[in-house]
């Protein structure tokens, strides 16, 4: 019979652990939250998983290609267990919530699974690890009905950056999307909440503040009874510290003028809105359960470029949905060509199971999917290169996030519109001075790069 562990036991002093988080920010926020936990209880972090003690892998479930990264991370966990260069294995994440028993059936390495909203019990997995054998190999909770706290972080960002996740779960149901079933219901943060965990991280030295949910832009509304982003965001723009105030993930509902106009008078929340709007035929949006007409969301634009200065818009768009006709797939081929999104990413269609759009008929090969993927970021390519080209000569300030190995004056940094990780990056060099990670910089662009800038460091580092 395994020994049941005394609640005041002893912390695991001097016992290591490695963590790999994939998938989305928002698995970082977890990853960062076991992460600030497991230190609390006596874990040392260590970059490698060989010779760890402990490793944790948090996973992706959203599409195929996650899946795959996912299962081929744990299974590489695994042969270094059996070679004895690893100690325990707690997978964690969305793919955990998704296929337990799956994933213990495929990988008996696995010590624990644990799911989605029991990761703030993460020690308590740990903890099993000393049981020969463990009394349960899972440990999984029912989504609570506010979210999970986020404080007390062991940050996997740079230091000048921090995500913060201001809700969790969607209520919405997109046909091709399987999120719903594995975060829940939408939960948002009350304000207070979020603004608490801003004020630790400015503290803690952050410059740029990314907002982020499955949908940021229905924040408060299952609080509230009505969206509340705007009062949220002049909130958090009292935050002292903060500099940068990023949107990432903008339902295209519930946009209203009060939002606008915080986004347009605040400076510290940047004109850079990331709208996910997936498709543009209204035939296609009906079959994806989107809740949006073609219609709504030509206005949509028209009126956040009219209401912004200086607004820079990043959308996302899926490729091969089923049943997309040659017909649907030119009309969203115009659509990006008329609207010249600054910036703009395509993904292939995923088949989702257990979503409605599985069920669907005229479900497209992969070598269709991968053409049309190609050929609209054929189009977007194009014009982001001549918007790049016409960069040539302005002046810009740009946020430095690191230096450039063997490169004495030479660093990368990110203007306002281009978000941490997926958009593009600008080279500098020629300053006088050491610019550290984390300084912001007045540069003078000398050259475009395919999608990155180059620029001239032209004033002093602040």
């Amino acid at each position: 019979m395994a020994k049941r562990r005394n609640k005041n036991r002893k912390r695991p002093q001097g016992k290591t652990c490695a963590l790999i988080s994939l998938g989305c920010p928002k698995n970082l926020v977890d990853s960062e939250r076991m992460l600030g936990l497991l230190r609390l209880d006596g874990y040392r972090l260590v970059r490698d998983p060989p010779g760890a003690d402990l490793v944790v892998v948090n996973t992706c479930g959203f599409i195929d290609a996650a899946r795959a990264e996912s299962m081929d991370t744990i299974r590489e966990m695994a042969r270094l267990k059996r070679a004895g260069h690893l100690g325990g294995i707690i997978v964690t994440g969305c793919l955990a919530e998704r296929e337990r028993d799956a994933l213990l059936e495929a990988c008996p390495e696995i010590d624990q699974i644990v799911g989605v909203f029991a990761r703030d019990e993460i020690t308590t997995a740990a903890a099993r690890l000393e049981m020969h054998p463990p009394e349960e190999r899972t440990l999984f909770r029912d989504a609570p009905i506010r979210p999970l706290a986020d404080t007390g972080r062991r940050r996997l960002t740079p230091k000048h950056v921090a995500y913060v996740k201001i809700a969790e779960g969607c209520d919405r149901l997109c046909s091709f999307c399987s999120i719903p079933t594995m975060r829940g219901k939408y939960a948002s943060k009350p304000i207070d909440q979020v603004v608490e965990e801003a004020e630790e991280l400015a503290a803690d030295g952050v410059r740029e503040l990314v907002l982020i949910a499955q949908d940021t832009s229905y924040y408060g509304r299952d609080v509230y009874g009505e969206p509340r982003l705007a009062e949220l965001l002049a909130r958090l723009g009292e935050v002292e510290r903060l500099e940068w105030i990023r949107l990432m993930y903008l339902y295209p509902k519930h946009l209203g003028d009060d939002l606008l106009d915080v986004i347009n008078s605040c400076p510290k929340i940047l004109p850079y809105l990331d709208l996910p709007l997936q498709h543009i035929s209204d035939e296609v949006l009906r079959r994806m359960r989107r809740q949006v007409t073609r219609d709504e969301t030509e206005r949509l634009l028209d009126r956040l470029r009219e209401r912004i200065t200086g607004l820079v818009l990043r959308t996302t768009l899926i490729a091969g949905f089923p049943g997309e006709t040659e017909r649907q797939f030119e009309e969203l081929v115009e659509f990006v060509r008329r609207r010249r999104f600054e910036r703009l990413g395509v993904f292939p269609y995923s088949l989702e199971p257990g979503t409605a759009s599985a069920e669907l008929d005229g479900h497209l090969s992969e070598e269709i999917k991968r053409q049309r993927c190609e050929q609209l970021m054929l189009s977007q390519r194009e014009i982001a290169f001549e918007r790049n080209q016409s960069q040539v000569g302005r002046q810009c300030e740009v946020l430095i996030d690191r230096d450039i190995p063997g490169e004495e004056n030479a660093c990368v940094g990110r203007t306002y519109a281009d978000a941490p990780e997926v958009d593009a990056v600008v080279y500098v060099t020629g300053q006088d001075e050491k610019i550290l990670p984390g300084q912001f910089v007045q540069c003078e662009i000398v050259a475009s790069q395919e999608y990155d800038l180059i620029g001239v460091a032209v004033g002093p580092p602040r």
